[in-house]
């Protein structure tokens, strides 16, 4: 095999060619590449013009490779020694193993020409190239150079060179070293990562399914240099550490991409660093794959394909209320209608959706971003936070007048984000001609699937569960128990679910609305036999997703 010999068109030409693009997709694209650098490929896939899946299938078929699914395949260590780390990382090889003298290789470019010659040269053989996508290539070598090499190892290489000699923040083990903590992080599902300096260490821990676990601890000679390099990749001033400081980064890990929110703060033993994980795939989620009862899901679509009227989602902070805002916006016919957010921060990006961030210090401030959106000709709007009173009238007011409008709000259940837009100022009358859906959630810890077992005798809950559902509803219930696995951490709890309390605002409510008696509302709502948070956190325990405990930990007011 000899890669020099009938060297085809570059990459952008081939996807012309192949009509996955156009001329001016492309003439922007090299624009683009020129001002910025890069590998045009990702260029065009930075820009949304085609995705990774597309171009990794149209490489694979163009150049008659056999494609190869990365994760199922077990790799040679002798194969994988023959080529070096950063060579591997920066044209995506991955060496697996030896066929009839040849090596072969997972190329995510399978027409790299320089790639392919440098690694025969570096190996002295021939190379059989697979192809695999970029995403899978990354995500694998990561794992494997991790098995190789943990953070422990890389905390004694960085030891032995010396920590205080560490001058400069991108050298290779501080890299190493940090990627590690996202990876580790990334794989245990943690939603925050906490640098804490201490007066001799820094400690890292990561917080799973709402609780903070002990990650490693760190040599105090080190902890410069590690937030230095998290500061360098968060766009944070590395010079200044007498101020707290806000950025943000991204993250991949598998064929999950993580925007990473970083915030800094001043302590006495150094700065102390606080990541937050935000999984982009998250935005990308159905309405069903939230969880709610039949009816409740048929209650969220149809408000979002309203014309308008108002959607409000409550809980306290971290209650997963975003996840849900931006689950309902997916579900808006954004080609024909005109969708802006208000946030603070922005969590995820949307398509087709013009997004702004909060800016206090200049003053946007949610009431007066919301006066300037109005002005912008929405169709949907989405604010973050309604937190004030401006704020809230605004909202009724938009909603009044033909827009669609979602927000979140911190109350403990549904029925009470009334009286509270109420007290905010909101006018009785205007408020039940707007108000279409409220929300109310909280976040449990889900079962580990792997190790979870059925209570056979629920004897011990049978008590407490009969004087919140009755005798009858109490024996129904088949509880589970967590137990602990390797794929958990022994922790018995993987990943978190979100419980419901979903109230449809109908024409019998509104006359109470409107007459601000919010009382004969609550009796209207408990006659109806609405689920609380409670009974449907006990619907999903008795399902073997979560625990009574649980349930009763977030939901039992």
């Amino acid at each position: 095999m000899n890669p020099t010999q009938n060297v085809p068109k570059r990459l952008g030409d081939r996807l012309l060619d192949a009509g996955l693009i156009s001329s001016e997709q492309l003439n922007l694209a090299l624009l683009e590449q020129k001002r910025a650098g890069g590998l045009l490929g990702k260029v065009l896939q930075d820009l949304g013009f085609v995705t990774e899946q597309e171009v990794s299938a149209f490489l694979a078929q163009s150049s008659e490779a056999e494609t190869v699914d990365i994760d199922s395949v077990e790799i040679d260590p002798k194969a994988l020694q023959l080529l070096p780390r950063e060579q591997c990382e920066d044209h995506l090889v991955l060496p697996l193993g030896f066929e009839d003298d040849q090596l072969v290789v997972a190329m995510a470019d399978t027409f790299d020409i320089d790639a392919l010659e440098a690694i025969e040269r570096e190996c002295a053989m021939t190379v059989k190239i697979l192809a695999a996508s970029a995403r899978d290539l990354k995500a694998r070598l990561t794992q494997c150079y991790r098995e190789q090499s943990g953070i422990d190892q890389t905390i004694r290489e960085l030891m032995q060179i010396g920590g205080s000699s560490v001058a400069d923040e991108s050298s290779s083990p501080i890299i190493r070293l940090v990627d590690q903590v996202f990876s580790d992080a990334a794989s245990r599902t943690a939603s925050d990562i906490h640098f804490e300096p201490d007066e001799k260490t820094l400690r890292i821990r990561f917080r799973v399914d709402g609780v903070l676990q002990p990650y490693v601890i760190i040599p105090k000679d080190l902890q410069e240099n590690a937030i230095a390099r998290i500061k360098v990749i968060s766009g944070l001033d590395v010079s200044e550490a007498r101020v707290p400081q806000d950025g943000r980064s991204t993250f991949d890990h598998g064929r999950k991409q993580y925007n990473l929110r970083v915030s800094t703060l001043p302590t006495s033993f150094g700065e102390s660093v606080v990541i937050r994980l935000l999984d982009r795939t998250s935005a990308n989620r159905h309405i069903e794959t939230l969880g709610m009862k039949e009816s409740d899901t048929k209650h969220l679509r149809d408000g979002v394909n309203s014309a308008y009227g108002m959607i409000l989602v409550t809980g306290p902070t971290g209650s997963g209320k975003t996840t849900t805002l931006y689950t309902a916006l997916k579900e808006v016919n954004k080609f024909e209608r005109s969708v802006f957010t208000l946030e603070d921060p922005i969590e995820y990006r949307l398509e087709y959706t013009r997004q702004t961030q909060v800016n206090e210090k200049v003053g946007l401030t949610f009431d007066s971003g919301l006066r300037t959106l109005l002005r912008q000709d929405p169709d949907v709007i989405f604010v973050g936070e309604t937190r004030d009173q401006a704020t809230a009238q605004l909202l009724v007011r938009a909603a009044l007048t033909g827009h669609l409008v979602l927000s979140s709000m911190h109350t403990n259940d549904a029925v009470s984000a009334i009286p509270r837009l109420l007290d905010l100022g909101v006018e009785p009358t205007m408020l039940a001609s707007t108000l279409r859906l409220v929300i109310a959630q909280r976040l449990a810890r889900q079962l580990c699937p792997h190790c979870r077992q059925k209570i056979e005798d629920n004897g011990q809950y049978f008590e407490m569960l009969t004087r919140e559902l009755g005798a009858e509803d109490a024996r129904r219930l088949d509880p589970w128990q967590a137990t602990g696995c390797e794929k958990c951490f022994d922790k018995g709890y993987k990943g978190r679910l979100a419980i419901f309390e979903s109230l449809w605002i109908d024409e019998e409510m509104k006359p109470y609305i409107a007459q601000g008696q919010s009382v004969e509302l609550s009796q209207i709502i408990s006659k109806r036999g609405i689920s609380t948070l409670f009974q449907d956190g006990l619907r999903r325990a008795s399902q073997g997703e979560t625990t009574i405990e649980e349930v009763f930990r977030v939901a039992n007011q």
